[in-house]
């Protein structure tokens, strides 16, 4: 059974959840910087990671010592896949169903750009260069999206709406797939990027795909293809995606993100043309923040009231792998 009045901890930056006073109504809370984790944490039910780029939940998780519920006020759970948690019985849950359709939306926005050369015009543009230019079509063009969670879903969605061919890569194969037709194994990646116009990244950070964009598969890349990383800076070897871009392996590459973040303006990435470089913003559109502090209001509701929660994160996986929902 849950306590009836548990005590929330919400790591934050500086802000809080727009929903702050209804969590207060609900729970006994404690507001903790980063600094402050470790002190607030004892005796605490419930973690709310609000602040989701913080990685300071991995060195202050000593100090629990009855968490049973920790949310994420994000879609990635990466951060927050150390051993003690993993090894804890607390049940872990994410804001998955916040950010599949922005992220769609600006994935069709990067294929659009680039196929319009629309980065190219607005550099001519600040020139005040009229330089008439050829460009391409997107109707038909073949585009592999890796990662068929409901942000993969979304993005073949919309791709496909705008009349590309998509097909999927996640971890097991299968054909006739609602959004993506054929999905592809994980280990059958390399024979199918030779096909693709674009290849879209939106799979989770686990072990598995890690560095799965590196030299070797990018020099199975087309040269006209483009990369586009709307999933975890660490899917793709940086340090090879820039030889490939500066040697012509691949066309061009829209990123997200990073290995490192804030992209260090020593990078060689800010600079490239044929690059588009965004801050980590992919899915974060007007009222997000909102969006999140709901979700978890809500799933807090169903925590007091012992009902299932959604977005249970299969901690063995790193991701939502069911309906999303499961008994804590």
């Amino acid at each position: 059974m849950s306590p009836t009045h548990p005590t929330v901890v919400v790591l934050h930056d500086g802000t809080h959840p727009s929903t702050s006073a209804e969590i207060e109504q609900l729970a006994e809370v404690r507001y903790a910087t980063e600094n402050e984790l470790a002190d607030a944490l004892p005796g605490a039910d419930v973690l709310f990671v609000w602040h989701f780029l913080s990685e300071a939940v991995a060195d202050a998780w000593p100090a629990q010592d009855c968490l049973r519920w920790v949310h994420v006020a994000s879609a990635g759970v990466d951060k927050l896949l150390f051993d003690g948690l993993l090894d804890s019985p607390a049940t872990l849950t994410n804001s998955r169903g916040v950010f599949d359709r922005p992220m769609a939306e600006y994935v069709l926005g990067t294929v659009l750009t680039f196929a319009k050369d629309l980065h190219t015009s607005v550099r001519l543009q600040d020139e005040k260069r009229w330089q008439h230019r050829e460009t391409e079509r997107i109707h038909d063009k073949r585009a592999l999206v890796v990662g068929t969670g409901p942000i993969g879903r979304a993005i073949a969605q919309q791709l496909t709406a705008a009349g590309l061919s998509v097909t999927g890569a996640g971890r097991v194969g299968r054909v006739d797939d609602p959004d993506f037709g054929d999905v592809y194994a994980s280990d059958q990646l390399g024979d199918v990027l030779g096909d693709q116009d674009y290849v879209v990244l939106a799979a989770p950070l686990t072990e598995q795909t890690r560095h799965m964009i590196n030299a070797e598969t990018l020099a199975r890349f087309k040269p006209s293809a483009r990369l586009i990383n709307v999933g975890r800076g660490d899917l793709a070897v940086q340090e090879d995606l820039v030889e490939a871009l500066t040697a012509g392996t691949i066309a061009g590459a829209a990123l997200d993100v990073f290995d490192t973040e804030p992209l260090p303006g020593t990078s060689p990435l800010w600079e490239m043309p044929n690059v588009l470089v965004s801050p980590h913003m992919s899915g974060d559109t007007v009222g997000w923040t909102d969006e999140l502090a709901d979700l978890f209001t809500t799933n807090l509701r169903r925590y007091l009231a012992d009902e299932t929660l959604h977005n249970v994160v299969d901690k063995k996986r790193g991701y939502v792998s069911t309906s999303g929902s499961e008994q804590h």
